[in-house]
């Protein structure tokens, strides 16, 4: 009896043993669903959506060389670099037959004048000196954030400029009488016998000037850019982003309003551009520019030469020929959402919004699509009747998306 009495109490356990078991599965699934329900959703909000490549290009200006006959003597510069000039300006001469001591011997003027200035206790006020002494300051400030050697150069040659055109307007400023005249007289008799003797070269057009020459003017032209192949520009065999070198034998005026950016290209948005398509380019400085597509030229395997016409950033891009920038094709706001909340029948888009509990099939117009998002908005009823000819009737039963929506992903 006791043996038949513990069996029974075996079986019972066993019972509530399997039973605890199934309740504890059907938990463990439910709570998974739940929170696979929970998850499974997307809220539609406001966004913003673009579609973005990096690449590389090469930078075609339109540019007139400048040089002389006297090129191999050095030159000095009148107009510093990247300074916009007049038509028949006078942008830098060639050094003449002893330069140097004349010009240790204006060097030595300007130091005397200023002595004389500093123990007179003269104070002349100009805005001319004004602005030289904050160019000087700013340039020696940039000097220290500097570790190339080209650019120290460069920028020790702007600061002797500035020192030696301060000298003389202070000079000239001052009282008729004074000794600093007779100094003056004979700085300017210096820089006289300089010019004479000097080969002066002048602008044949308003632009930039630039002393920046790397050899590529009279290969890169924007006159027609057919000649431009994907071979030609792997060629050139540049550094992107490798600033061009100061030349000390020749310059050139550059155009200001407007320059080109060449790249070869091969990616799916690039197949489908199309000339006079605008576009966005962001340049390493972050800033972001419009550009016109104004030439495309197919090539094998599908690679094509793209060129942007832009009209701004000119002046920053003067020191460069390659240079790396991101182009956005396109950008959107507007109602933004995952690209697994659509459902495509008969080529048509939908979205399912869960409102409570209830979900609801609901017609969408997409606006914008990268692979992950999507820009969607309600079609009108105009374009309801157009596209789909819904009827008045479809229009006024028909559901909207709204801001805010739980909408389904698949």
């Amino acid at each position: 009896m006791r043996k038949k009495e513990k069996n029974k109490i075996n079986i019972v356990r066993l019972f509530i043993t399997i039973l605890f078991m199934v309740c504890l599965i059907f938990f463990i699934i439910n709570s998974t669903e739940t929170l696979k329900n929970r998850t499974n959703t997307f809220v539609v909000a406001n966004g913003f959506l673009s579609y973005e490549e990096i690449t590389e290009g090469y930078v075609i200006r339109d540019e007139t060389i400048l040089q002389g006959e006297n090129y191999k003597n050095g030159m000095i510069q009148v107009v510093s670099d990247n300074q916009r000039v007049a038509k028949n300006q006078t942008v830098f001469r060639y050094y003449s037959n002893g330069e140097e001591e004349i010009q240790n011997k204006i060097s030595k003027l300007d130091e005397e004048i200023h002595q004389v200035l500093e123990s007179s206790g003269t104070n002349i006020f100009s805005s001319d000196i004004i602005s030289l002494e904050n160019q000087i300051e700013e340039t020696i400030n940039l000097m220290y954030s500097v570790n190339n050697i080209q650019k120290m150069e460069e920028n020790k040659k702007k600061i002797e400029s500035y020192v030696s055109k301060k000298a003389k307007i202070t000079g000239s400023l001052s009282p008729s009488d004074s000794y600093v005249k007779t100094l003056i007289k004979q700085r300017d008799d210096l820089e006289t016998q300089l010019q004479e003797n000097s080969e002066m070269v002048t602008a044949p057009k308003a632009g930039l000037i630039s002393y920046r020459v790397d050899g590529l003017e009279e290969i890169l032209k924007p006159d027609n850019f057919n000649y431009l192949t994907t071979e030609l520009l792997n060629s050139f065999k540049l550094n992107v982003g490798a600033v061009i070198p100061i030349n000390n034998e020749k310059g050139k005026i550059v155009n200001n309003f407007n320059c080109y950016i060449a790249v070869s290209i091969n990616t799916e948005k690039s197949l489908t551009a199309k000339v006079g398509e605008v576009v966005t380019l962001r340049l390493s400085t972050t800033e972001e520019i419009p550009a016109t597509i104004v030439f495309i030229q197919d090539e094998e395997d599908e690679t094509r030469i793209i060129v942007f016409e832009i009209n701004k950033e000119i002046k920053e891009l003067i020191e460069y020929r390659k240079i790396s920038f991101d182009i956005i094709w396109w950008n959107s706001t507007g109602w933004k959402i995952s690209n697994q909340g659509l459902v495509q029948e008969d080529d048509r888009d939908y979205v399912e919004r869960n409102k409570a509990g209830i979900t609801e099939k609901i017609l969408v117009k997409v606006i914008r699509q990268n692979d992950t998002y999507s820009i969607i908005k309600n079609y009108t009823d105009d374009e309801l009747r157009e596209i789909f000819k819904f009827t008045d009737e479809e229009i006024g039963k028909r559901k909207q998306i709204q801001l805010y929506d739980e909408i389904i992903l698949h």
